[in-house]
């Protein structure tokens, strides 16, 4: 009698511990938090993003991340203004113009990827002796008005001593249609980010003959950012996703391009390994991913003169207001 009633204590014993142990997975569970995340574009362009997803950065960090592509800054600013994205992943312009237009709750970036502009200059000819000169009376296939691809493009032209209107400017192709229409034996140039100018090159149809992000200098061309109203209640999980987006910066600054292309190959399952490889090789080699994600107010007034040349902006924003540093500089030093 003793024997079983010493048996049946161990099962229930072991029957609690394992009913104890379920209810530590499902309190660990309720610690994850669900964070949806809307990109301006799905491009190696943004390869510390995907080397932090794909390595379990964001998951480490108590992160269920949800990725979705807006297909446009001004896409994934309504998705964050009507809360179907909590952060969003942008050009930092779109954050001025909101505000600028009054908006109730700012928009406020926290934290800068990328410090090259991410484009080429793609034209029907290998050209090793390509001057900006040559775009002159020529039709470039550009970007849209007031977007970031289109503005440095012409901030670029502007210290290269050309006026905008001696170029014919096509922004009548929609964003990611230009390469197709191009192809198509439209335009005389194309102003084309990867994998579009690295495609055209393999087909034969078109040839990088200069990178705009080199000749422009470092400009905060995409960030993250939040409703204020999200980051005074979830400062927490703003801290949480800069410190694993940190880690995926570190990843891409000790690691050569082949290692990080093997790493964000899942993200681009329809692109060889080998183009992967040769697109990241060229962001690479141009310095295009900011060591920390500090968004330092040389680089905000530097895009607010973008904006100011390109006719967008007829009064500044306040960098206080629009950018915090608090999170990225507490990654970069935990880093």
């Amino acid at each position: 009698m003793k024997g079983k009633w010493l048996t049946g204590a161990l099962v229930l014993a072991m029957a609690a511990v394992t009913l104890a142990g379920c209810g530590a997975k499902d309190e660990t569970k309720e610690k994850v938090e669900q964070v949806t995340l809307n990109e301006v574009a799905h491009s190696i362009f943004y390869a510390p993003q995907y080397v932090a997803i794909e390595e379990g950065y964001f998951a480490d960090e108590g992160i269920d991340l949800t990725l979705i592509t807006g297909f446009g800054a001004d896409k994934v600013l309504t998705a964050m203004i009507s809360g179907e994205a909590d952060i969003g992943f942008m050009g930092a312009e779109a954050t001025v113009y909101a505000y600028l237009e009054g908006t109730a709750d700012p928009v406020v970036n926290f934290a800068q990827l990328t410090q090259r502009a991410g484009n080429f200059v793609v034209g029907r000819e290998k050209d090793n002796s390509f001057t900006w000169e040559k775009l002159k009376n020529k039709e470039v296939l550009g970007g849209r008005k007031g977007g970031m691809p289109e503005m440095v493009f012409e901030y670029v032209l502007a210290q290269k001593g050309i006026d905008k209107k001696d170029v014919n400017i096509n922004q009548s192709i929609d964003f990611g249609s230009t390469a197709a229409a191009f192809s198509g034996g439209q335009g005389d140039y194309t102003i084309e980010f990867e994998p579009s100018a690295t495609l055209l090159e393999q087909k034969g149809d078109g040839y990088v003959v200069a990178s705009v992000g080199t000749e422009s200098g470092y400009v905060p061309y995409t960030s993250y950012s939040v409703k204020q109203s999200y980051l005074k209640m979830h400062g927490a999980t703003v801290e949480k996703f800069t410190k694993a987006l940190q880690k995926g910066m570190d990843f891409v600054q000790t690691h050569t391009p082949e290692e990080i292309a093997e790493v964000i190959a899942p993200q681009f399952a329809e692109t060889e390994l080998e183009t992967i490889t040769a697109i990241v090789r060229r962001y690479y080699e141009q310095d295009t991913w900011k060591e920390n994600l500090i968004f330092e107010e040389e680089s905000f007034d530097l895009l607010q003169e973008i904006l100011e040349q390109a006719g967008e902006l007829e009064k500044k924003a306040p960098y206080k207001t629009l950018v915090t540093t608090k999170y990225a500089e507490e990654a970069a030093a935990k880093g």
